[in-house]
């Protein structure tokens, strides 16, 4: 075995035994974010076998002050692909498995299916019901960990006929609530807890210590105080067989800027919409793009899709404001195409078009 992992080996309630367990296990994190960062990097450092990267985020530059693995050079890149690739050069004994797309009802199942269990690193309610549901059908366990400003939480749940998140949080509370960029974080507060949120993995992973399993776990880094409150297990949140039409994704409602090169690398990943006229559409667009004008969106909205994120499209990025305000009850996750049509153009094809909005 290699001596990579010979300061693990040697503890006595370690050993030999848990250093197998962890290279023959697999992790899923769902998300690749201020959360995700710390747990990956540990996780991959310490030796579990295969981690598997949902994430179809670009890096802006509001995150780098919480994911100290990205850079400025790394600016619109995948986040995925970025993490895959630091990963990959700190540790190549284990497998990495990228998934440039988002976590959504169709494809939850099948994801979470080849793995041990699920690390929660996502940024939204949505996203988070959608784990629990699709790890209580599959009878996997999750990790879960929240952010609250100062404030942090962490528990597993699932885990042996515990309980499920839905015991702590029955409903998805509403999008006031669950607008994730109104709280704000320090930057040093996710690498806590998504450590904790590592450690709960290697627990369950190498059968060390007592998992956090029917306890939810309060850290106050103020004060430094941290507090269990007990979590019932309620059976009938144990029997999901089948997601449900319920609306997942429910995403921070800040729109988010996607750049014209990291579109042309995922548009399938996306459902473009073009809101600008008719004429204009017809003049150029993008291919595959769909046009539903601004003035005809809120009586439209029917006809855009919600099973994945959706980038709106128009002149110099100023049409999508409005049309961002009118989708915001949508239930998807909206990203704007940076610069609008007109930085599309001449950063891809080397096109100018006309000065309008």
């Amino acid at each position: 075995m290699s001596d990579r992992y010979i300061r693990q080996r040697t503890l006595n309630t370690f050993g030999d035994a848990a250093q197998d367990k962890l290279q023959q296990a697999s992790v899923l994190v769902i998300g690749a974010g201020g959360l995700g960062v710390p747990a990956l990097q540990y996780l991959n450092a310490m030796g579990v076998g295969r981690l598997g990267i949902v994430d179809a985020d670009t890096v802006d530059l509001s995150n780098l002050h919480r994911q100290p693995i990205y850079t400025e050079n790394d600016l619109g890149k995948f986040k995925a692909e970025v993490i895959g690739n630091f990963l990959k050069a700190q540790n190549s004994e284990t497998e990495k498995v990228i998934y440039k797309t988002f976590l959504q009802p169709t494809n939850a199942l099948e994801l979470i299916s080849e793995y041990d269990l699920v690390l929660d690193a996502s940024d939204n309610f949505g996203t988070r019901y959608l784990v629990n549901d699709s790890c209580v059908i599959l009878n996997k366990p999750f990790i879960y960990g929240g952010l609250f400003g100062f404030e942090g939480q962490v528990s597993v749940f699932n885990y042996r006929g515990g309980p499920t998140y839905r015991c702590l949080y029955p409903e998805m509370p509403d999008r006031v609530i669950a607008d994730c960029n109104t709280h704000g974080v320090l930057g040093v507060v996710p690498g806590i807890i998504g450590n904790l949120q590592a450690m709960e993995v290697v627990k369950i992973l190498t059968g060390i210590g007592e998992v956090l399993s029917g306890k939810l776990l309060l850290v106050d880094t103020l004060s430094m105080q941290t507090h269990k409150m007990n979590i019932a297990a309620i059976r009938e949140n144990l029997e999901l067989k089948s997601l449900t039409k319920e609306q997942y994704m429910v995403p921070c409602s800040s729109m988010k800027g996607l750049d014209p090169e990291a579109l042309e690398a995922a548009a399938g990943e996306f459902f473009l919409l073009d809101v600008r006229s008719k004429d204009e559409f017809s003049a150029y667009h993008i291919p595959g793009s769909r046009n539903i004008p601004l003035d005809e969106l809120g009586d439209r909205k029917g006809e855009i899709p919600v099973d994945r994120p959706v980038c709106l499209i128009c002149q110099q990025a100023i049409r999508t404001k409005p049309a961002a305000a009118v989708l915001e009850d949508h239930g998807v996750a909206l990203y704007e195409l940076t610069g609008g049509l007109r930085n599309y153009l001449e950063f891809i094809k080397g096109v100018r078009i006309p000065d309008t909005q």
